[in-house]
């Protein structure tokens, strides 16, 4: 019985070695020229070796990185920067670009308004903490209403007496002369119209300025501004001078080619300021307390 056992065990071996012998004898030699190697499984075309070097993919070649081209739009200037070309505090540039209508602030920092777009500003938002800020194109270090503002709030003044001037300033100054009439809070007006609207701004409390210039290309300058609305009045009363009845069409054209807030009065209006003005204030945002 012993010797049954480890006979049909030899015979069980010799019957895998002959199964493999006729698996090797049935491969077929690898398919690439010269190569005599069987290959590497049944139903296989290649060797081994061969068949490593053809999966086998090399490492792709980078690619080049792109050179930077330069870019085709304008720099884009930061609060910062403009205070550094222009030599002014850094905290004063934006509540001057305010003060001109081109920004206003909101508890998520600075808002570019209308204006300001069309002269160039940049909406962005700080990734950190979503705060709102605004970059300007390089057209803004050149825009006169800013100059000028800024060096109205250093002490200095663009505007100098010379021999020769331009055809606006010439029209301001010939008005300018006839500026007899003082109000209470110090400013010479050139008639007694311009010194109730005055008056009637100071006595209400509400901040303005008087023959500001407007913040666009073209040289205009407003009867009154108020910061607080972005707001231009204009008061017509020299309907009777061709001169003045001129300038007077090219201003309302520019008020609404640049979409700026305008308070037109006429003599009918001056008659009852405290009627007219705070209904007409109040669409602007300007509360009278």
């Amino acid at each position: 019985m012993y010797i049954d056992m480890n006979l049909e065990r030899s015979l069980m071996k010799l019957a895998n070695a002959v199964s493999k012998l006729n698996e090797l004898s049935s491969m077929e030699i690898c398919t690439e020229p010269k190569c005599t190697k069987q290959v590497s499984k049944p139903g296989h075309k290649l060797c081994y070796e061969h068949w490593k070097a053809n999966n086998t993919q090399a490492s792709p070649t980078p690619k080049p990185k792109p050179k930077p081209q330069p870019s085709s739009s304008p720099s884009l200037l930061s609060a910062t920067s403009i205070s550094e070309k222009l030599a002014i505090p850094k905290h004063k540039v934006n509540p001057i670009l305010a003060e001109l209508g081109l920004l206003s602030k909101d508890q998520n920092g600075w808002v570019a308004t209308k204006l300001g777009i069309n002269f160039g500003a940049v909406q962005k938002t700080y990734s950190q903490d979503g705060m709102l800020y605004v970059l300007w194109s390089e057209s803004i270090l050149t825009n006169q209403a800013f100059l000028t503002t800024i060096q109205s709030i250093n002490g200095d003044s663009l505007e100098t007496s010379t021999k020769e001037a331009t055809s606006e300033q010439g029209f301001r100054e010939k008005f300018r002369a006839s500026a007899q009439h003082r109000t209470t809070d110090g400013h010479w007006v050139r008639s007694k119209a311009e010194a109730l609207i005055d008056n009637w701004l100071y006595v209400s409390g509400i901040v303005h300025a008087y023959e500001r210039r407007l913040p666009i290309e073209e040289e205009a300058y407003c009867d009154f501004y108020l910061p607080s609305g972005r707001v231009y009045i204009e008061y017509w009363g020299y309907d009777n001078d061709q001169e003045y009845a001129a300038r007077k069409r090219v201003k309302q054209e520019l008020y609404q080619k640049y979409q700026l807030n305008l308070i037109e009065l006429s003599d009918e209006h001056i008659k009852n300021l405290d009627d007219c003005l705070p209904r007409i204030l109040l669409k602007f945002g300007v509360v009278i307390s």
